[in-house]
């Protein structure tokens, strides 16, 4: 596989989140509703869609649990299968609890709903009390120290050296830019802001092409490798060689996020990626 320049995704493909992000997500839930969803039940709301931010995706997971409170009985597959055949999100997701609720349950599901209350536990629990002061700016409930602590280093030095010694690097995430920069560090990957989109640089997010076509135009690449672990990753570089043919966008697939083995690497291909690679570790050979 041939690039003129290769664009990375963050999350489970530099850097382990199982036991930061996800973790946070499950712990936020449980912290303020002392009811909560599994991790492992955390992949079914990537594959449906539109879950490219960790807090809404916490805010769908929270209004699941609210919603089995006042009697939704569906399993969590049908649940996210239910949100995916809406186009994803957590506005699909509000919109399959109203239908299924009555006007009154559903009325006590949204007054329990604190989006905000989410937000602020989970950054707590994801920054630690230090971080959180720092980007947050400011005062936590509890001193803890962070989950972000805990995100091992998946990209090894000498892939992060081939990558950048013979490719145009960017780098395209759904953390806010702050955290981004944390892991960046943490890797050792140097991306000037003029190639990399975070959260805080477009709303829509993934799987949006904008922020793909726009690092391809400022790379000047003819074809572009967009590396990511989630459907969107790789629905985002479809999406883009549909929003401009006059370049090739290929989506890369690892295994090291929350879709794994054979399974995943099927999901991965239904989705249109070009490759899937065990490991970013792998994709230097790869592209040859």
């Amino acid at each position: 596989m041939n690039a003129d320049a290769v664009v990375l995704d963050v999350d489970g493909v530099l850097v382990d989140v199982e036991d930061s992000y996800r973790r946070a997500i499950v712990e936020s839930i449980d912290r303020v509703y002392d009811r909560t969803i599994r991790k492992a039940d955390i992949q079914q709301f990537k594959d449906a869609g539109g879950f490219n931010n960790d807090w809404e995706l916490t805010d769908a997971a929270a209004l699941y649990v609210l919603a089995a409170g006042e009697g939704y009985g569906e399993s969590i597959g049908a649940y996210t299968d239910a949100i995916a055949a809406r186009g994803g999100g957590v506005d699909a997701a509000e919109a399959v609890i109203t239908d299924a609720l009555g006007a009154n349950a559903t009325e006590r599901v949204r007054e329990a709903w604190d989006r905000e209350r989410l937000r602020e536990v989970f950054q707590q629990l994801y920054l630690g009390a230090d971080l959180y002061r720092a980007i947050e700016g400011g005062d936590p409930d509890t001193e803890t120290d962070g989950f972000i602590h805990d995100e091992p280093v998946i990209a090894d030095e000498s892939t992060i050296a081939a990558l950048t010694d013979r490719y145009d690097v960017g780098v395209l995430t759904g953390r806010p830019e702050a955290e981004a920069s944390i892991a960046l560090e943490r890797v050792g990957l140097d991306v000037p802001a003029p190639h990399r989109f975070t959260m805080d640089d477009w709303e829509a997010g993934k799987p949006d092409p904008h922020a793909l076509v726009t690092l391809a135009e400022r790379f000047d690449a003819g074809t572009v490798v967009f590396v990511g672990d989630t459907l969107d990753d790789v629905r985002t570089a479809v999406n883009a060689a549909e929003t401009d043919p006059s370049r090739d966008y290929r989506g890369v697939g690892v295994l090291t996020g929350g879709l794994t083995g054979e399974e995943g690497r099927e999901k991965y291909e239904k989705a249109g990626a070009s490759a899937v690679v065990d490991s970013v570790n792998d994709l230097p050979d790869h592209l040859g």
